[in-house]
Parts: C-alpha cells; sequence; structure tokens
C-alpha cells in the first residue's frame, strides 16, 4: 500500500501550508530523514521531512500551492512496490482531507496514520507503533515503551521529541497525556480579531503592481492587530551608558577569538534583561482574565527577521532559561536559532513559550523605536543603535556612548512605576556590566 505524504502541522496555530519548494522530483529514492520541500506556516519556513523509505511515486501539489492540514500532497510507494502504478492509484486520504480540513480550522492537531486522516487523539492504539529509528534506539536506552505512546509525526510516527517527552513524564512520575495533544499554554488563547473597520478603496495608479501576502505575512498582520486591539499598550523609555559594556565587551572578544566567540551588545541585553526579569517577576507574566501567571522560567525571545528567499517577516526565537545561562552560551545560543531561522527554518519548538521579547534594531542604525507586545508576553523591549553623543558626566561635558530602550508594556499587568524600577535594574547591569559575569 503506498503511503500518502499529506501537509503536516508544523506549528501550533498552523491551519494551513504553502509548498515553497519541493527538494525532489517523481521517481527520486528517498529515505527516512530526507527533506522532501519548504514549507511555509503562518511562522515560518520550515522544512518538511519523510518518515518512510521509498520512491516518489507522484507530487499531487505544485510549488507555490497552499492546502489545508491533512491535504494530500504526495504519494511514496514503500515496500518494493512499483512507483508508476503507486502514482496512478487515488490517493485514499484525499476523501478525509475535508474532516481534515475541519479539525484544523478548529485547532485541533491532526495526525495521518497510513492513508487515512483522523484526529489523532482517537486514533486506533492497537496497531504496533509506528517509529523513527532515532526515536527506537532512543526508547530502548531509556527504557520508554514505545506502544503505550501515540505519535506526533505525520502518519502518527513516534519520533524523537515524543521519546524525550515521555523520558522526562516518566522521570517525575507525571502522567503521561497522549503525545500527539499540542501543549497547552498557561495564557488563554487572545480573542478573536474585531471585524475590519471600512476602509477606503485603493486604487492602482499608473506602474504599480501587486504583491502576494503569504501565510505569515497575514499572521503578522493578524497577531499584531489583535495585539494593538486587545491590550493597553503604553511605553517607558530610558537611556544607557553604553562605555563600560563596549571596552569590557572588546576585551572579552579579544580574548574569545581564539575559541571562535564573539559576543555582541544584544547577547549582554538579553543577560541584562533576564536577570532583571528574575528579580521582578511581574515582567516574566502574562495576563490570564481574572489572574495574571507569572511563568516559572525566565525565556526571552529575541526578534530575527528573515531574508526574502525565505518568504520575508519576523519570527521569534526563544533563549530558554536566559537567566541561568551565561554571556557564551547565550551568544551560541542566539547565533544558533538566528542561522537556523535564515536557512532551515526554525521548529514549533524554539519559538514556543517566550516569556519577554527584545526587538533590536540597532545594527540597521535606527535610534530609537517603539515596538508592539509579542502574545502572551506583557512587555517587550525595543533597543536602538549604541550612538556617540555629546554628555555631561561628572560635570563635564564629553563624548559619551548611550543606547535609547524603549518598553512596551501591558498595562493590565504592569504598572509606570514597575517599569522605571525594571528599566533601572537593567541600566544597572548594563551600566555595570561585570555584573553580567557572574
Amino acid at each position: 500500500m503506498p503511503t500518502t505524504v499529506t501537509m503536516p502541522r508544523l506549528s501550533d496555530t498552523m491551519e494551513a501550508g504553502t509548498v515553497i519548494k519541493w527538494h525532489v522530483k517523481e521517481g527520486d529514492t528517498v529515505a527516512t530523514g530526507d527533506v522532501l520541500a519548504d514549507v511555509e506556516t503562518d511562522k515560518a519556513t520550515m522544512e518538511m521531512q519523510t518518515y518512510d523509505d521509498g520512491v516518489v511515486a507522484k507530487l499531487l501539489i505544485g510549488a507555490g500551492d497552499r492546502v489545508a492540514i491533512g491535504t494530500p500532497i504526495a504519494v511514496i510507494a514503500v515496500d518494493g512496490e512499483d512507483a508508476s502504478s503507486a502514482g496512478s492509484a487515488k490517493p485514499a486520504a484525499a476523501t478525509a482531507a475535508p474532516a481534515a480540513r475541519a479539525a484544523a480550522s478548529a485547532d485541533a492537531p491532526v495526525a495521518v496514520t497510513g492513508t487515512v486522516v483522523m484526529p489523532s487523539a482517537h486514533a486506533d492504539t492497537g496497531a504496533r507503533a509506528r517509529i523513527s529509528p532515532v526515536a527506537r534506539r532512543m526508547a530502548e536506552e531509556l527504557g520508554v515503551d514505545i506502544n503505550s505512546l501515540r505519535g506526533t509525526g505525520p502518519g502518527g510516527r513516534v519520533i524523537k521529541r515524543d521519546i524525550e517527552a515521555a523520558a522526562t513524564r516518566k522521570g517525575t512520575g507525571a502522567v503521561a497525556a497522549p503525545a500527539s495533544i499540542m501543549p497547552v499554554v498557561a495564557a488563554p488563547a487572545l480573542a478573536p480579531a474585531p471585524a475590519a473597520a471600512a476602509s477606503m478603496p485603493v486604487v492602482a495608479g499608473p506602474g504599480s503592481r501587486e504583491v502576494a501576502v503569504s501565510g505569515m505575512r497575514q499572521t503578522i498582520a493578524r497577531r499584531l492587530v489583535e495585539s494593538k486591539s486587545t491590550i493597553p499598550h503604553y511605553q517607558v523609555s530610558m537611556r544607557f551608558n553604553m562605555d563600560p559594556l563596549l571596552e569590557l565587551r572588546k576585551m572579552l572578544n579579544a580574548q574569545l577569538e581564539p575559541q571562535g566567540v564573539k559576543l555582541s551588545v544584544n547577547d549582554f541585553i538579553v543577560r541584562a534583561c533576564a536577570l532583571a526579569m528574575a528579580q521582578h517577576p511581574y515582567f516574566n507574566a502574562s495576563w490570564a482574565g481574572d489572574r495574571i501567571i507569572i511563568h516559572g522560567e525566565v525565556n526571552v525571545g529575541v526578534a530575527v527577521s528573515l531574508p526574502a528567499e525565505r518568504g520575508g517577516g519576523l519570527v521569534v526565537a526563544v533563549i530558554r532559561n536566559a537567566d541561568q545561562k551565561g554571556l557564551r552560551q547565550i551568544s551560541l545560543d542566539t547565533r544558533a536559532l538566528a542561522e537556523k531561522a535564515r536557512t532551515r527554518g526554525l521548529g514549533p519548538e524554539d519559538m514556543m513559550g517566550a516569556t519577554f521579547t527584545i526587538s533590536n534594531l540597532g545594527m540597521y542604525g535606527v535610534d530609537n523605536f517603539t515596538a508592539i507586545i509579542n502574545p502572551p508576553n506583557s512587555a517587550i523591549l525595543a533597543c536602538g543603535a549604541a550612538v556617540e553623543r555629546p554628555v555631561v558626566r561628572n560635570s563635564q561635558l564629553c563624548v559619551g556612548t548611550e543606547l535609547d530602550a524603549t518598553l512596551s508594556l501591558d498595562h493590565r499587568v504592569i504598572d509606570g512605576a514597575m517599569a522605571a524600577e525594571y528599566l533601572t535594574t537593567v541600566r544597572h547591569n548594563l551600566e555595570n556590566p561585570a555584573t553580567l559575569l557572574v
């Protein structure tokens, strides 16, 4: 029986995906782990891998086509099947695709088992578990019973992250939830976007051209409108003396150069903000209607712009437990995530769980700006460039390097005095950068 590859759910909010580029053609031999295509989700352009060995019998959609989760997009002939006959067979999943689309629109995670699309929470667990070779070896090493798991990979396959999650639950004694169910964030989802106000029709003048709006750009637009419409924003700014930090950074980079490490100003800012968040917990919190959730981990999101060849747009890469990491590790994590975002694409695990966000446009020569909060965060810090200015220090006029930073805040969670206290702590950390080394 040929395997029908369907559009997978590659992010927690994805409802449809666009195949930007096929990396295979009909007749190609593929193995587990090979990249079939680049898929644009609502958050990023990501690689879609195959979890079967076989031959690509048929590509059912073309590059640029956008389809709902669960829609058949390719057929793979497995177990020595004839590719031509497998490619001519009608995919069995096609009859179930409307149900998958309905489930996707309701944000219900959908998995594909064999060639039938079904909600994974109701999948038949009597069959022998399908599992990737890497996950099988890991399960054997960690003593995880794979038959008790429901996989989150395509086709309901048990993959590496399912084994890791099961091993963690086993170690903590927690009750195992079905692995196919997306994790529940403590803060509730945003309210539906308000109806768009009537606007004047746009008349295209001479020389105008239309540019198709990508799925990611549509999601950015929707989330930003929701954020500004539902969160009472206000801003608080402060200026930091960067001379001590730049002097320390220069010394450290000279010493770390043989090791291939180069600390950026943003690495210091991430560290300073993370330590301040641990000291001011409401900056590590989310509004939840009748309560405020103060998160247990300090996870700093760093905004990363994507190149045009990957669809453009903006993603937020997450530095987890940033308050517990030194400058070197923060630098390595940030660079690795930025490189992954701009080449292969970030996975859901790379973008979920931020509790505070930093947007830095200093490298573009921007002096100052304000940013829109990234829900369910309660604050975002917008950082400009460190620039030389005439300043007064010790009652003397001199030239100093300063950086303007502006917090955008959720007034339901953070009051003005709290914002001032937080920025004062961040300023102390940055103007006394030796405190960031311990």
